[in-house]
């Protein structure tokens, strides 16, 4: 695997150094992100090209076998990446899941109140009075009382029609 590795151009043996656990220590997760999301490009590059490369030396050779054996190199560009996209996600999991729940914490901290940031309370705010309650005061008005003693009407005459039926 090392061969394959010096082989490499300069671009894509950066790209794969970069997978190395050292190097993707310190990274966040938009970086791990984007790091996979080049890795995964990279991979795809060569999956795509193995397998072109192959179908036209099948059509030339007449065989399988033979195509297989003059694209070993591609074969070996895709496992490398391969394994690089495999850190990658791997490590992306773990910053993920590390992520995840960090804001379990905050968000059961703010739940409890024992966060220093509290969603309302008895804070230093603007307004001085506690406020009045909201009580419905359309339920004392003639009007609303005319239509509700007209609802129940109606109501009482279609169980009375319905009712009348029955005898």
């Amino acid at each position: 695997m090392s061969k394959l590795e010096n082989s490499l151009s300069e671009d894509e043996f950066v790209l794969v150094r970069e997978t190395k656990k050292a190097q993707m220590a310190d990274l966040d997760e938009d970086a791990l992100i984007d790091l996979h999301s080049r890795i995964h490009r990279a991979r795809n590059k060569y999956v795509k090209l193995y397998r072109r490369t192959g179908a036209e030396k099948v059509d030339k050779k007449k065989s399988r076998a033979t195509g297989r054996s003059a694209n070993q190199r591609n074969a070996a560009k895709v496992e490398v990446f391969e394994e690089a996209l495999a850190r990658v996600s791997r490590r992306l999991g773990a910053v993920a899941r590390q992520s995840a729940e960090t804001l379990k914490q905050e968000r059961l901290a703010l739940a409890r109140n024992d966060s220093p940031i509290s969603v309302g309370g008895a804070g230093g705010g603007k307004v001085k009075s506690a406020g009045k309650a909201r009580v419905d005061s359309t339920r004392d008005s003639s009007g609303r009382k005319k239509y509700e003693a007209s609802s129940i009407a109606a109501g009482a005459r279609r169980q009375a029609k319905k009712d009348s039926r029955k005898s």
